[in-house]
């Protein structure tokens, strides 16, 4: 094969791949920017869904050491400081609080912590809706163009004759855009509902995670003699 020829294949498949991200039409252009808007959910997700994000081991060794000092209301005031914002503090501020303020004290607490912590959790669910939903419509955007093409496949078919110079070129354009319509919609389907599962997943590990923490920073608040602090946590 000499080298005329493998330009006119590279030329070649070059071409295929513009045409399947051209060739969709206006509903493949909006699955493109689905796709776009995707990647930077994805991007933004998964620096915020992590362990040195979410329990930032800083703010745990600080607050332990904190809490087993008996200096609670410190412990309170870095939590509610805007500085140290982490789901952590977000979850065990409003626990210290309800403790500092109510006479049933570690009872309160609990109470506070299970709240907050369904709050945040919740919260960072919701936050990862934006994947499922462009999993959903993606698939369901790549089907309609494949409805549209194959209405522009029949209309072809009924207005023209088998034998006019462009009857053949017209079908195949119609068909392509049903097909790379659906490829594209499922293209941006697949990763979106799998990273989706995947950032749950992590969120659902996280927060069990964090529920143990805060039965630990309970038992520090509710004990009367002061705990050692332990060794600071891994950094994922």
């Amino acid at each position: 094969m000499n080298h005329t020829s493998l330009l006119a294949l590279a030329a070649d498949g070059e071409s295929s791949f513009f045409k399947f991200i051209v060739g969709g039409g206006v509903i493949g252009y909006l699955i493109i920017a689905l796709s776009v808007f995707a990647v930077a959910l994805v991007v933004v997700h998964v620096a915020i869904i992590r362990r040195s994000s979410i329990l930032p081991p800083d703010s745990i060794r600080a607050v332990r050491g904190m809490l087993a000092a008996r200096q609670i209301e410190a412990a309170a005031a870095y939590c509610a400081d805007p500085l140290n914002d982490s789901f952590f503090c977000r979850v065990l501020a409003p626990g210290l609080a309800r403790y500092l303020r109510s006479p049933f004290g570690a009872f309160e607490m609990k109470d506070a912590l299970r709240e907050a912590g369904e709050e945040q959790v919740a919260r960072l669910q919701r936050s990862t809706d934006g994947l499922a939903t462009i999993g959903t419509v993606a698939p369901l955007l790549g089907l309609l163009g494949t409805v549209q093409g194959m209405i522009g496949a029949f209309d072809t078919v009924a207005t023209s004759a088998v034998g006019d110079s462009d009857y053949y070129a017209r079908l195949a354009d119609n068909i392509s855009i049903a097909l790379i319509t659906t490829f594209q919609g499922l293209v941006v389907a697949i990763p979106c509902v799998a990273i989706y599962s995947w950032l749950r997943n992590r969120i659902d590990a996280y927060a069990a995670e964090a529920g143990a923490l805060m039965d630990e920073m309970v038992l520090l608040v509710d004990s009367p003699v002061a705990a050692p602090a332990r060794a600071p946590e891994r950094v994922a």
